[in-house]
Order: C-alpha cells, then structure tokens, then sequence
C-alpha cells in the first residue's frame, strides 16, 4: 500500500505530466511527459482500488491544462433531518450530487443532481463549504477535487430513486447509515448539521 505522501505525489506528477503535455512541442519533451504520466499511474494504483490499466486510461483522456476538478453537493434539510440517497453503485449513502457539468452554473449543477437522484426540486440558498477533498480523509483519487457544499430548499417533487441511486430518504443527526466515504464523510454532514443549526455561520473553506 502507497503511502498518503506517495499518493500526493501521483497527483502532483500527473497534473504537471498533463499540462506539460499540452504545451510542449518538442518530441523528446513530450516522450519525458508520457512516461511521468504512466509512473504517475502506476503510483496511484497503489493506493486506489483501480487497476493500473484504469488509471492510464483515465490519465490519457484527460487532457489540455491541470486543474482540480469539482464535486457540487446538497445539504438538504425537512423537519430537521437530512437528505441522503443509497447510490447503487456501492450500495451506501450520501449527500446527493456529483461533478458540475461544462455550461452550468454551480448552482445549477447541484439542483440538477438533486433532482436527477431524489427526485426532488429544489433552490441553492446558500453556499455552505468549498474544500479540498484530499484533505478531508476520503480514500484516495487519481485527481485533485474540490467539494463544494450547499444549502437547498426544496420547492417541489416527491422521493424518488433513480439509475443512479436504489433509496432517498431523511435521516436525523447521529443516526447516519453506512456513509459512502468516496462521496461524502461523517465529518462533512456534521458540519452540515452546524450550518442547519447556525444560518449565520459563514462558509467553511480549504
């Protein structure tokens, strides 16, 4: 098993692989620039439950200048309780969302998740926490993400399970079920909570 420093260093190598990658022009620059990619690969895969080959892929398809990518989420409060929904993929729990879509707002993004995993119509009232993911203690990614968290007030539909998701429901503080860790951590609906609690709180950040 890589170490966590290691496993910041996959990151750090494949973004530099990759941006250098979409300046260089120089034959042997770019040679040198595919083989830190693939020992950037083979770094990650260490620590990740993806295989070698699926991680070049993914290493490959990116492309143009490194930049972390972002993951919208939505704390949405009735009666008290929090909104959660079972992804079928894992077959355990979080907060509803996923990555923001090129044209959307960020706002936009995260209604559209809400709405395409629960069923639910909602509105952003409020920006919640921006963070960085690899400081968060979730199990590691082959890429830097950004989490970004908000407060939605729903205005309409009924629960509703998706493709993507198996169960939407509401859950009280303390009482979370099994946590998709790769999404969201114990950490992050607690601090969810305290923003319920306090709507003057500002927003968390890094």
């Amino acid at each position: 098993m890589a170490s966590k420093r290691n496993l910041e260093h996959a990151v750090l190598l494949q973004s530099m692989a990759q941006t250098g990658l979409a300046f260089s022009r120089d034959p042997f620059d770019i040679e040198r620039y595919k083989n830190i990619l693939e020992i950037a690969a083979e770094m990650a895969s260490e620590g990740s439950d993806n295989s070698l080959e699926e991680i070049s892929a993914l290493y490959r398809f990116d492309s143009g200048y490194a930049t972390p990518k972002v993951d919208v989420r939505a704390a949405v409060f009735r009666e008290g309780k929090i909104l959660l929904v079972k992804e079928k993929t894992d077959g355990r729990w979080t907060l509803p969302g996923g990555w923001a879509d090129v044209g959307d707002t960020p706002s936009e993004a995260v209604t559209r998740e809400v709405l395409e995993e629960s069923g639910f119509e909602t509105r952003v009232t409020k920006l919640l926490a921006v963070l960085d993911r690899n400081k968060q203690g979730h199990p590691f990614e082959p890429f830097h993400i950004y989490k970004i968290f908000f407060l939605c007030r729903i205005t309409g539909g009924t629960a509703s399970p998706s493709e993507e998701t198996s169960e939407v429901e509401f859950f009280s503080e303390g009482e979370f079920p099994d946590i998709s860790l790769q999404r969201v951590t114990h950490g992050q609906l607690e601090m969810m909570f305290e923003h319920y609690r306090d709507p003057e709180r500002p927003a968390d950040f890094d």
